[in-house]
C-alpha cells in the first residue's frame, strides 16, 4: 500500500476543480419528486442564475453528462449528415470536438494554428469568404483551451464571420472559461455555448448545458442528425424544458448554492477579477522560473493568456510527469498533466473555481520544491515574484 502524505489534498488541476463545502452539503440532499412545485421553483432559479453567468436572455438546455455530452448536443441539434463545420484549432479540445463531429458524419474543415500562439481571426475570415456557396454551417471555437492555457477572442471571431458576410452559426466551448473569464453570449453574438458543471461553477462532473440563440433554434428545426436524449424539440415539451427522463435533482441543490456564491456572496465581476489576479500571480512566478533555462509559459501570446489555467513547458530533457509525481506523492498537490501531443512536455496549474491566494501560493511553492528535488534548472524565488505582485494588486 502506497503511503500518502498527510494533510488535505491541494487540488490544482484545471478541472474538475475544488468544490466548496457549502456546495457539497447542499448537494447531499434527500431525494425529491422532480415534479414537485418547490423543486421546479428551485430549478427555475438555477436556470436564471446560469443565464446570468452566460449573460443571455435566450434558451438554455441541461443534460446529465459531462461537457462532451453538451458538445454532442450542439452538433446533433444544429446540423445534418454531410454538413460542414469550421473548427478553429486551439489545442487538444478543438481537435476532440472536430473528431466527434467527423464521427457523426459532419465534414470538418480546420483553421490551423500554432498551439503556442493561437489562430488568426483573419484566417477565419478568409476561410469563410472563400466559402461562396455557404457550405460551412457553423464555426466552432474553444473560448479557453485548457490544454495550452490560451484564450480565443470570441468577439474577434464574431467580427470575422460578419466581415465575411457569412451566415454560419458561432458555437463556443465555454467549459473552462465560464465563471472564470468574461463571457457575453448575447452581446458577442454567440449562437450556441457549451458549458459544464465541474470547473468555474464549482460542482462535481456530470451536469452540462448549452445556451442557444433564437437564430440557432430556427436552424435546429431543419437539422437531420439523429437525436433522442439530446433533442431540443422534445425537451421543450417537458416541464423543465430539459432532460428526456429523470432530472438529477441533487445537482440543482448544489447549483443553487453555486449561483448564490457567484452572484450574491462575491458578485460575478469580482469573481472574474479574482481569477485574473490569481492567474497573473502564477504567470509572474513561471516567468521568474524561466531564468537559467528554466520552465516557460507554454502560451507565448501575452494577449491570450488564460485566466483559468497556465500550461508550463519544461526545459529540454526534463519530463513534466516527474514534477507531477513528486508534487502528488510527496506533498499531496495535484497538478494537471500534458494532453495529446503535450504529454510529458507540460504540466498545468489550474486557477479557477473555488480558489484564493494561499492555495495558489502553496501550489507554486510545492512546484518550486519539486523542481529542486528533480534537478530541473530554474531561477529560484518564483513564489516571491507572485507574492510581490499580489501585495501590490
Amino acid at each position: 500500500m502506497t503511503k500518502k502524505p498527510r494533510g488535505r489534498l491541494f487540488f490544482a488541476n484545471p478541472g474538475p476543480t475544488n468544490i466548496p463545502d457549502s456546495i457539497l452539503h447542499a448537494q447531499a440532499h434527500h431525494a425529491v419528486d422532480f415534479m414537485d412545485a418547490d423543486f421546479i421553483a428551485l430549478y427555475n432559479r438555477c436556470v436564471d442564475g446560469v443565464k446570468r453567468v452566460l449573460r443571455t436572455e435566450q434558451h438554455l438546455f441541461f443534460y446529465t453528462g459531462s461537457g462532451h455530452a453538451a458538445w454532442e448536443a450542439s452538433l446533433v441539434n444544429l446540423l445534418s449528415q454531410g454538413d460542414k463545420i469550421l473548427i478553429i484549432e486551439t489545442g487538444n479540445f478543438s481537435e476532440s470536438w472536430g473528431r466527434m463531429a467527423a464521427a457523426l458524419g459532419i465534414e470538418v474543415q480546420t483553421v490551423s494554428a500554432d498551439w503556442r500562439v493561437g489562430a488568426d481571426p483573419a484566417a477565419v475570415q478568409a476561410a469563410l469568404a472563400a466559402d461562396t456557396g455557404h457550405t460551412i454551417k457553423a464555426v466552432c471555437a474553444v473560448h479557453n483551451e485548457t490544454a495550452t492555457g490560451m484564450t480565443l477572442s470570441l468577439p474577434a471571431i464574431r467580427a470575422a464571420i460578419d466581415a465575411a458576410g457569412h451566415p454560419a452559426l458561432l458555437l463556443a466551448d465555454t467549459i473552462s472559461s465560464l465563471g472564470s473569464i468574461d463571457f457575453r453570449f448575447d452581446e458577442w453574438g454567440i449562437d450556441c455555448a457549451v458549458g459544464g458543471s465541474q470547473k468555474g461553477l464549482m460542482l462535481p462532473t456530470g451536469l452540462s448545458f448549452t445556451g442557444v440563440s433564437n437564430k440557432a433554434m430556427e436552424v435546429h428545426k431543419s437539422s437531420k442528425l439523429p437525436k433522442a436524449y439530446f433533442n431540443w424539440t422534445a425537451m421543450l415539451t417537458r416541464p423543465h424544458k430539459s432532460f428526456i427522463g429523470t432530472v438529477p435533482t441533487s445537482f440543482f441543490y448544489g447549483l443553487q448554492e453555486a449561483m448564490r456564491l457567484i452572484h450574491d456572496v462575491e458578485g460575478l465581476d469580482d469573481v472574474l477579477r479574482r481569477h485574473h489576479r490569481l492567474a497573473e500571480a502564477v504567470r509572474r512566478c513561471v516567468q521568474h522560473w524561466s531564468g537559467n533555462n528554466g520552465p516557460q509559459l507554454y502560451c507565448t501570446n501575452a494577449a491570450r493568456y488564460s485566466d483559468s489555467v497556465t500550461a508550463v513547458l519544461m526545459p529540454e530533457g526534463f519530463n513534466a510527469e516527474e514534477i507531477r509525481k513528486t508534487a502528488l506523492s510527496k506533498f499531496n498537490v495535484s497538478l494537471g498533466g500534458g494532453l495529446s501531443r503535450l504529454n510529458g512536455q507540460v504540466f498545468r496549474i489550474g486557477h479557477l473555481g473555488d480558489l484564493n491566494e494561499p492555495m495558489i501560493l502553496g501550489t507554486l511553492a510545492v512546484v518550486e520544491l519539486a523542481m529542486q528535488i528533480n534537478g530541473v534548472p530554474h531561477t529560484a524565488g518564483g513564489v516571491n515574484a507572485a507574492i510581490s505582485y499580489l501585495a501590490a494588486a
